[in-house]
């Protein structure tokens, strides 16, 4: 939500910019960029973000300008915990932390927290 917050503050100064002179055109302009440019890396970095449950492990792929991941074995999962903010709760996203590994942004974490719950007994 972070990003497209900055995203919607850039885009509101940019519009505001826009009904201004010549010289508060081009800011506009470039207000309207960054705008863009945040929301669109911000939606980049979730749809290429995966996670991946098996009856072994949890994992967490990254796959953006380099592939990164992240696992950790259902044995060594001591705690599970979900964490929601008023947004994530109703737009169905939160913070799955599972043993030593924490994941933000995750859909349906409600769904992941059970399903791990059941497969770490």
């Amino acid at each position: 939500m972070r990003p497209f917050v900055k995203a919607f503050a850039f885009g509101g100064l940019g519009a505001v910019l826009l009904v201004g002179g010549t010289v508060a055109l081009a800011l506009g302009a470039v207000a309207l960029v960054v705008a863009a440019t945040v929301a669109f890396r911000a939606v980049w970095r979730w749809e290429r973000t995966h996670v991946v449950v098996t009856t072994e492990k949890l994992a967490i792929v990254r796959r953006t300008t380099r592939q990164r991941a992240a696992a950790v074995p259902l044995q060594r999962v001591d705690q599970l915990q979900l964490e929601q903010s008023l947004p994530g709760r109703i737009f169905g996203y939160g913070t799955v932390v599972a043993g030593p590994l924490a994941i933000d942004g995750v859909s349906r974490p409600r769904e992941i927290c059970r399903l791990l719950a059941r497969l770490a007994a």
